[in-house]
């Protein structure tokens, strides 16, 4: 196999002075971490800055070097001065600002530029000067963005790919930076480009489109005669690491010391960076207090700000900000036996840092802008007692992953005091279905599958480029359909569930049913005019453990299943299963390259749920997966359906249609049948309908229903007059 060269702005080591001289030790951090086994594993040299070694003396210089070469690291030495404008005034004063959208940080002389393109062209002769023919060149973020074109004069021929770590900004504020045509130009120089998110995939996209012209599709950009594939893939931390760390000796002893007094552990640990929303989230804790004096005394924040760029005029400012908010807190709230905030301006060890992540009963991830936020994650793969609540901002790049998460606009300081109290007081049922769901996510997708999946993409051949109703009724309409089912000597209702008597949820499992629905079903079911059956697409086990005891017939996977009141589950039709392993596999390669989706699987089919994935990827994807599917499986005895934001392969002959004739088979002769429903599943039960029944959709979607209303508590509003 290709060696794998890793190029980024630091090497993944640190040179530490000791009384007998020098060492190298290895760095903590998610790319260092992150890229470890890829550079063990891969043969190649990795190529960065060792950091600044001016004081060293000459021999202790050459130990260093002779350590990096032993580790197969390649130095890059950059002068006093080349630090301070390249990186400091170019890449962390200019460039991080505007790519995490905060342009009122953008300093009024961007300068830099120039030293940025000569440090740039640095790296690209120590590439060159280190990379075989045929190996794969994986360069890393925003310090290197003119890298991988300079590169290419250099290799023309190389395989390079380049993944951004920070967020791209949206084109309209990417645009002001003056030399905004070379930066994309050096980032298109690549074969494949990464990101975290499909938002900033969609982004980087816009601003070719808008500042260079180029032509863009979903996944690629052509250029300069090249086709460049971009794509999206999250970056993980090393959930079984972490794990592993959790219940160490180190860790327990300070675990115990944490749960020492009894009260709500709130924890929060960041960067004391003006992007990680420090402020904000002090504001909303503060706010809670005031508005929640019952809490006073049971609930205090640890939050860890380990010191940033402290060279830097702005952090220092922040930093002020920060102390001052933190010592009003204090000064309005602290009793001589309770402390509401413990504030740590310090890094922690990695056993702090997980035993605070085990202690948490909520975690405070509330950046105003981040490209990813591996923090999150952390606390999620230490979780393996499966509680504990996460606050997430949607600001994250986690966020398009983690649905499970209470999130927040981080702007917001009563909606972020509301879910730390909603946090608070959740049930533990809710709290660990939540963690069960974020934890299924962390620990299958985690660091190494990020790295695998990405250099897997790059080495991969491009693949060949692709060729290029009814309003809602008015009152009268509604008013008359309910009359004639209230007139009837008997009607039959045929329910859809998700979309038409709830809400969509973040992910299925979420979606439950609350208590006014129960109530409201139940009371139909005991209304002697009416018969009940839900007919929905969900798993058996889930539509008897939530409906089984309201005495209405229960209709599972589309049909697949059925239960009338009082009998046992039957088994609708046999169906081939041989098409079930390649299906699978399909759909869990999908769900693994769009954040934000997952695959339920069913006794007769399954379920491409990307209800939280971004909304214009997941559509792209969900269309490219049909058609995947749809050649795969043009043999076996299977439909391929589209629903509201899921795709569904199940068994030929199975659909809610069905279920029609076995609810009017079921109920009195001559019952009046009226069906409501929401996707395309439905159709097949509108179809079914004899003439002179009833088909109500809910939702905007098009439908071959008589009559349209507008959403669920419309839907419900409707049912509820029936009584």
């Amino acid at each position: 196999m290709s060696r794998v060269v890793i190029v980024s702005n630091r090497l993944p080591v640190t040179v530490e002075r000791v009384e007998d001289g020098v060492r190298v030790v290895p760095s903590v951090g998610g790319l260092a971490t992150g890229l470890r086994r890829p550079h063990e594993q891969g043969g190649g040299p990795w190529v960065g800055w060792p950091g600044d070694l001016g004081g060293l003396e000459p021999e202790q210089v050459a130990r260093v070097e002779a350590r990096l070469s032993d580790l197969r690291l390649v130095p890059v030495h950059l002068t006093q001065e080349e630090v301070q404008r390249y990186y400091q005034d170019y890449s962390n004063g200019l460039l991080w600002p505007v790519f995490h959208s905060f342009l009122g940080e953008v300093p009024l002389e961007m300068g830099g530029a120039a030293e940025y393109e000569r440090v740039n062209a640095r790296f690209a002769d120590a590439v060159a000067a280190t990379a075989r023919p045929g190996d794969v060149i994986w360069i890393h973020d925003y310090q290197l963005l003119r890298l991988p074109a300079l590169l290419r004069e250099r290799l023309p021929d190389a395989r390079i790919g380049f993944f951004l770590h920070i967020p791209f900004p949206s084109s309209d504020v990417f645009r002001v930076l003056p030399n905004r045509e070379a930066l994309l130009e050096g980032m298109l120089g690549a074969d494949l480009i990464g990101f975290h998110t499909a938002s900033y995939m969609r982004h980087f996209s816009s601003s070719v489109l808008r500042v260079l012209g180029a032509w863009t599709d979903v996944d690629r950009i052509r250029w300069r005669g090249r086709e460049v594939r971009i794509g999206v893939f999250p970056m993980g931390v090393d959930a079984a690491d972490f794990a592993g760390t959790a219940h160490t000796a180190e860790v327990e002893e300070e675990f115990r010391g944490l749960r020492q007094d009894g009260t709500h552990l709130l924890v929060g640990i960041d960067r004391l960076d003006y992007t990680k929303g420090i402020p904000r989230r002090l504001l909303a804790y503060e706010r809670l207090l005031r508005e929640h004096p019952e809490l006073r005394g049971k609930v205090r924040l640890v939050q860890v700000a380990v010191p940033s760029r402290t060279e830097v005029g702005a952090y220092q400012q922040f930093r002020e900000q920060v102390d001052g908010l933190v010592g009003r807190i204090h000064g309005a709230f602290a009793t001589p036996t309770w402390s509401p905030i413990h504030y740590l301006s310090r890094g922690l060890s990695r056993p702090q840092v997980v035993a605070l992540y085990r202690a948490a009963d909520v975690m405070l991830v509330t950046p105003i802008r981040d490209g990813m936020n591996l923090v999150a994650k952390e606390f999620v793969a230490v979780r393996g007692d499966g509680d504990g609540v996460l606050v997430l901002s949607e600001f994250t790049g986690a966020a398009a992953e983690l649905a499970e998460a209470v999130q927040v606009n981080p702007y917001d300081a009563e909606g972020t005091a509301a879910a730390i109290l909603r946090a608070l007081e959740m049930p533990e049922d809710e709290r660990r279905t939540r963690m069960a769901g974020l934890r299924r996510r962390v620990t299958r997708y985690d660091v190494h599958w990020w790295a695998r999946t990405f250099l897997d993409r790059l080495r991969a051949p491009a693949a060949a480029t692709p060729p290029h109703g009814l309003e809602v009724s008015a009152r009268p309409a509604v008013e008359g359909a309910r009359a004639r089912l209230r007139a009837a000597p008997h009607a039959t209702l045929l329910l859809d569930y998700d979309g038409t008597l709830v809400p969509f949820a973040p992910t299925p499992e979420l979606a439950r049913p609350d208590r006014e629905l129960r109530d409201l079903l139940r009371e139909l079911a005991r209304h002697p005019g009416y018969s009940v059956h839900l007919v929905t697409g969900r798993q058996r086990d889930t539509v008897d453990r939530w409906f089984g005891d309201l005495g209405i017939g229960l209709h599972a996977e589309h049909g697949y299943w059925s239960k009338l009141p009082g009998t046992a589950w039957q088994l609708a039709a046999s169906v081939s299963t041989a098409w079930r392993e390649p299906a699978r596999a399909i759909l869990e390669e999908f769900a693994a390259r769009t954040p934000g989706s997952l695959v339920e699987e069913k006794s007769a089919g399954f379920a491409w749920h990307y209800r939280t994935a971004d909304p214009d990827f997941g559509a792209a994807q969900a269309h490219d997966l049909m058609l995947h599917l749809s050649t795969v499986l043009s043999n076996a005895p299977v439909e391929i359906l589209p629903g509201a934001l899921v795709v569904e392969v199940r068994p030929q002959g199975v659909d809610k249609g069905k279920v029609v004739a076995r609810a009017a088979a079921a109920s009195p002769e001559g019952s009046l049948l009226a069906a409501f429903g929401d996707d395309r599943t439905d159709e097949d039960m509108f179809a079914a309908l004899p003439p002179g029944a009833i088909s109500i959709h809910v939702g905007p979607a098009p439908s071959r229903a008589t009559l349209r209303l507008a959403g669920v508590p419309e839907s419900r509003a409707f049912l509820r007059g029936l009584l």
